[in-house]
């Protein structure tokens, strides 16, 4: 067994954040993807026991998305391969509330290895890297969340306790539910990107059939509609303590995000 640390999705928001913790601290990193590092992909059972050979660790992050119908049978598959193989930690990023996620989250846990779950509310960074940054530079969020409030949580956070579980036993057999400290309603977020990047940035809150036409044009599953049905009922607006619980310290907040990703060009 070698001091190798396995990154599934090492090249996403929150992946090569935890390479570059990993690399700081002078661990052996591989990084998990479908295009470049070591080939794994969750839809090809055939990559996944080369990825683990020689692996002491792995970082799970399941794309697109966890909760979609049929992931947890997959990563549940993963952890009981990676337990055959003597892997001794596993951590699952996972999606605060979200009962498809959930369902993975316990079979992680019966896998057989020691895990730590990172359980996160909405990513800041969804607004800066992702799906919404087009959005943010066009002026507009058109979403069907209505006026529900979402603790959004920091991928440098996530980064940080990742890194920790990975390297320290004292995170196993945890459970951290990770969001910022403070709920936003995305009215509310779009004013705090408007105040950073100095452009007005207006929410507008759409049906979910007339998002599910936004998610086709784009080219994305529609089933990442389904989130909105889901998970953005009020169920996850209170923010939890899992940042301080992990680190010790608190969890950054959207404001203090959004005018360090403006200064550092997210929105050109």
């Amino acid at each position: 067994m070698t001091d190798t640390t396995l990154l599934i999705g090492g090249n996403g928001k929150t992946g090569r954040r935890v390479a570059a913790r990993l690399g700081a601290r002078g661990v052996d990193v591989r990084v998990g993807s479908r295009r470049g590092g070591t080939l794994f992909d969750w839809d090809d059972e055939k990559t996944w026991e080369p990825a683990l050979a020689g692996v002491r660790a792995a970082y799970l992050t399941f794309y697109p998305d966890l909760g979609l119908p049929g992931a947890a049978e997959k990563v549940g598959a993963l952890a009981r391969l990676a337990a055959g193989h003597e892997v001794e930690q596993l951590v699952l990023l996972s999606g605060r509330g979200e009962p498809l996620a959930q369902a993975a989250e316990q079979l992680v846990r019966e896998a057989g290895t020691g895990w730590t779950i990172v359980s996160c509310s909405w990513f800041m960074q969804n607004f800066s890297e992702d799906f919404l940054a087009e959005a943010v530079l066009g002026g507009e969020l058109m979403l069907p969340a209505g006026d529900v409030a979402e603790p959004f949580v920091d991928a440098d956070d996530i980064a940080d306790v990742v890194a920790a579980a990975l390297t320290d036993a004292r995170h196993r057999g945890r459970t951290y539910e990770l969001t910022g400290p403070r709920a936003l309603t995305f009215g509310e977020a779009a004013a705090e990107l408007s105040r950073a990047t100095g452009r007005t940035v207006i929410y507008t809150p759409v049906t979910h059939e007339r998002y599910e036409r936004v998610l086709v044009d784009a080219g994305l599953p529609v089933e990442l509609g389904d989130m909105f049905r889901g998970i953005l009922d009020g169920r996850n607006a209170a923010p939890a303590d899992g940042v301080r619980a992990a680190l010790g310290r608190p969890a950054r907040d959207f404001r203090t995000y959004a005018t360090t990703a403006a200064a550092a060009g997210a929105w050109g």
